[in-house]
């Protein structure tokens, strides 16, 4: 099992978890459709990235209640 040598004192620890700290995401703007986006990823609405479209968005099916 194991043992610390010295006891770690409250300034380490903290100066150790200086950089744990969750960091603000930072959206861009579609060009296609304006819509919010990761940078340097496909946009999740239309399914453009760098102009061009990468990804066709299949057109969304309704499903009965009583189907299931």
């Amino acid at each position: 099992m194991a043992v610390q040598q010295n006891r770690v004192t409250r300034s380490r620890r903290n100066m150790r978890r200086a950089h744990d700290a969750l960091v603000a995401a930072n959206p861009n703007e579609c060009a296609n459709c304006g819509e919010l986006k990761r940078p340097h990823h496909v946009c999740a609405s239309c399914g453009h990235y760098d102009g061009r479209e990468v990804s066709a968005r299949a057109p969304e099916v309704e499903v009965e209640d009583d189907a299931a």
